[in-house]
């Protein structure tokens, strides 16, 4: 009997006071995709420990996790090493001050080689899932644009 394939990543959605929420642009392989901060967990790691290691590594920052937003309730076949795929995405807050760079353009990368990544803060009232590339991402804007 073959062993299913399980890939499970863990995103945060980081919403400061204007209703604006923290999207990662980032280009890997000569790839482009925006996303939410965060990513795969590792061996023996929790969700939350992940999340809070995918920030101080994406945006040296440090978060405090506020509650669970929304765990993928359908089928996705992760691209990252196939098998299925299982997103968490938990609302949080910074512990302290923003250090990274806020851009307001999409893929401002200024000189970075690969793997690159840019920080921006969109208005979720007008950020449109076409502006996101993976398919759980965009169920998650929907979903935040039904309580923001």
């Amino acid at each position: 009997m073959a062993k299913t394939l399980f890939n499970i990543r863990v995103y945060g959605l980081l919403i400061n006071l204007n209703d604006e929420i923290l999207l990662s642009d980032e280009q890997e392989f000569g790839i482009q995709f925006t996303k939410f901060p965060g990513g795969g967990l590792e061996d023996s790691e929790g969700l939350i420990d992940g999340l809070k290691r995918e920030f101080i590594e994406e945006c040296n920052l440090e978060i405090e996790v506020i509650n669970h937003f929304y765990t993928t309730d359908f089928f996705v076949e992760s691209i990252f090493g196939g098998g299925q795929l299982i997103s968490v995405y938990y609302l949080v807050k910074p512990m302290n001050d923003l250090a990274f760079k806020l851009t307001d353009k999409t893929f401002d990368f200024n000189g970075q080689t690969e793997p690159m990544q840019s920080f921006r803060f969109v208005a979720i009232a007008k950020l449109s899932v076409d502006e996101i590339t993976f398919p759980v991402d965009k169920h998650v804007i929907n979903l935040l644009k039904q309580k923001y």
